[in-house]
């Protein structure tokens, strides 16, 4: 393969875009949660939900950190990497990106300062709300995001004025029947995720015997809130699939594996494509299956990859293969929530020592079914950055030296790494500590000037800087009454 500026400059916003989408796909269902637990808290009085609340708006608060830092770059590699990309959809991409920072980032960012230091100073329902609002930035932010994928994926209520692609009708934009298909589809991704971690940690403490009460909220809460949401989300997955199949023709032969129309077709279950023979290896298919995913029909035709020209086709393997991952990692995950959910009803979950492991390390599926999910997205809409009007080699920058996208693409995978390192061993160690756990603060000695920012007053010992400051904030601040 012939290592190109275009090629580096693809695997740097695949590299960097896959990092980033773990933590705002974690954050976002935690926020909800964390919105469940205070409401909970506030109209039952029960203290395991302020306990639990606590505990994980720590999590929360690091994981949030690390998507800020990450997503970040998102916007420099716009005009690094794809200058043209920018250029002839700025006019569109722009306004989104920037509803994007202004609704949704600000809202956020400024609650969750209350969030950290305002427990004490405002009251319980303005608290409550401030949860809200963190959550509703959190899923306005994913809005926006969807809504700028989307169009690249189905471009719709624009023009062609000098040389780009100028909004002509906000409302197709905003509110076109992809959008409210693949906006749904992600966020309640996200709060599979949140939910499943919060389960995964509950189990784990049960299968320790710590934090009983705490546990046990966790597991059964986190394992009931993914047994209704599963369904749900599997039929918004099915509209996804119909989407793709009426408006990306080429990425559903793609992802069904199809090489040639079929009338009624088969589903391909598994198979090795061969692009080159334009056939599959080893396949195990089930007749007219297909035509009935397709067009929930049992004669329909379907399409197959030889109808397009090679240069429009997208990498067959990549779709293929990271559509049947997503879908296992999906049933895997429903077969987990819907036992553990009866055993939970049964009160039988806590003694099944088999089941209690399975869901702690069932923990990362719905992190592999987002990032297989866009990997079918993204890699199946190849070869176009904007589907079916401007081609990804198009849109890279011209200027871009191969020896500068490989420096850059060193400098972002060496510094992601670090960050992500460092951030999920600080998130284990949280972990470790437990709900109501100390982190211990850096051993110091003597006398300081007073911080009067936490609940109680805070005598910094010399040499106390910002970081450690940061650490107390956020992890060993007193408790309110």
């Amino acid at each position: 393969m012939h290592i190109t500026a275009l090629l580096l400059s693809r695997l740097q916003f695949a590299f960097t875009i896959s990092f980033h989408i773990i933590f705002p796909s974690f954050t976002i269902g935690l926020a909800a949660f964390l919105t469940l637990l205070e409401g909970l808290h506030l109209a039952t009085g029960r203290p395991t939900y302020r306990v639990l609340f606590e505990f994980w708006l720590k999590i929360f608060a690091v994981a949030f950190g690390i998507g800020v830092v990450t997503g970040i770059v998102m916007a420099f590699q716009f005009g690094t990497n794809w200058s043209v990309l920018s250029r002839v959809s700025g006019p569109i991409q722009g306004p989104l990106l920037s509803y994007e920072t202004f609704m949704a980032f600000f809202l956020e960012a400024t609650f969750f300062g209350v969030l950290l230091f305002g427990r004490a100073r405002v009251a319980p329902w303005l608290y409550l709300v401030s949860t809200a609002m963190v959550a509703l930035g959190t899923t306005l932010s994913a809005f926006w995001i969807m809504v700028n994928n989307s169009w690249m994926q189905v471009p719709t209520g624009y023009v062609l004025a000098n040389g780009g692609f100028v909004p002509d009708d906000w409302q197709q934009i905003l509110f076109n029947s992809v959008v409210w298909v693949r906006f749904p589809h992600m966020l309640l991704a996200s709060y599979l995720t949140g939910a499943f971690c919060v389960a995964a940690t509950g189990a784990w403490y049960v299968r320790r015997r710590q934090f009983n009460a705490e546990a046990r909220v966790m597991l059964h809460m986190g394992l009931g809130l993914a047994a209704v949401l599963l369904p749900v989300q599997l039929f918004f997955g099915h509209l996804v699939g119909d989407y793709v199949h009426d408006r990306q023709p080429v990425k559903f032969a793609a992802i069904e594996g199809r090489w040639h129309d079929e009338q009624p077709a088969g589903e391909v279950l598994m198979a090795i494509p061969d692009p080159a023979a334009e056939t599959n290896h080893y396949q195990i298919k089930i007749p007219v299956l297909g035509s009935v995913i397709g067009s929930l029909s049992l004669h329909s035709k379907e399409v197959g990859l030889t109808d397009f020209p090679r240069a429009d086709r997208p990498p067959v393997a990549i779709p293929f293969f990271a559509f049947r991952i997503m879908v296992g990692c999906g049933l895997l995950m429903l077969l987990l929530a819907w036992v553990g959910a009866y055993l939970s009803l049964t009160r039988r979950l806590e003694r099944n020592r088999a089941l209690l492991w399975s869901i702690f390390w069932g923990f990362p599926l719905p992190f592999v079914a987002i990032l297989t999910g866009w990997f079918t997205a993204e890699v199946g809409r190849q070869p176009w950055t904007i589907y079916g009007l401007l081609r990804t080699a198009d849109a890279v920058t011209p200027i871009l030296a191969t020896r500068t996208a490989l420096i850059s693409l060193v400098i972002y995978c060496a510094l992601y790494t670090f960050v992500g390192v460092f951030g999920v061993l600080f998130i284990y160690r949280l972990l470790r500590a437990g709900p109501g756990g100390r982190l211990a603060l850096p051993p110091g000695s003597g006398h300081g000037r007073q911080i009067p920012v936490m609940d109680e007053p805070f005598i910094a010992p010399p040499g106390f800087g910002a970081v450690q400051l940061a650490h107390h904030i956020i992890h060993d601040r007193p408790e309110s009454p």
